[in-house]
């Protein structure tokens, strides 16, 4: 599987430029198709059964356009979640806005990189079960969030 890009390496080979849904594999115009696609998240296989993709008719060729590779990945991280009783990043996102918690506010209570709360919010990334139990403990508990600004000073 590739994810569609600019033609320009590809094609610089051949000396000739192909059609946005041409197959850089042989140039046949690709078909547009939904299906079933495996992607690993934390190291298991996800199957995701209605993802977009191009398809080559003659040579099988699957290529991903760069939005139906992001829907992909989002959609197999919230398929893993679901799977492994993990909060959705909605829940995640509530969680830190009935604290007053900014995205960065909350990566340092939990000792974490900056970005990390956003991509587990936007999708791109998904919480381990420690952290989901931790998150869950911040959500429960009342206090934890002023434990948490007191170990973090």
């Amino acid at each position: 599987m590739k994810m569609a890009h600019s033609r320009t390496a590809s094609t610089a080979r051949r000396g000739r430029v192909l059609p946005d849904d041409a197959c850089p594999n042989c140039g046949t115009m690709m078909l547009e198709k939904r299906g079933r696609l495996r992607l690993p998240v934390n190291g298991e296989e996800i199957s995701v059964p209605s993802a977009q993709f191009l398809d080559c008719p003659k040579c099988g060729e699957i290529v991903l356009r760069l939005q139906d590779s992001k829907r992909l990945h989002q959609d197999a991280i919230a398929i893993y979640r679901k799977r492994h009783g993990l909060l959705s990043a909605n829940e995640i996102r509530v969680i830190r806005e009935q604290f007053g918690l900014t995205q960065a506010n909350l990566a340092r209570l939990l000792r974490l990189g900056a970005n990390t709360v956003s991509r587990w919010e936007s999708g791109r990334n998904v919480q381990t079960a420690a952290m989901d139990i931790l998150l869950r403990l911040i959500r429960d508990l009342p206090g934890s969030v002023d434990y948490l600004r007191s170990q973090a000073a």
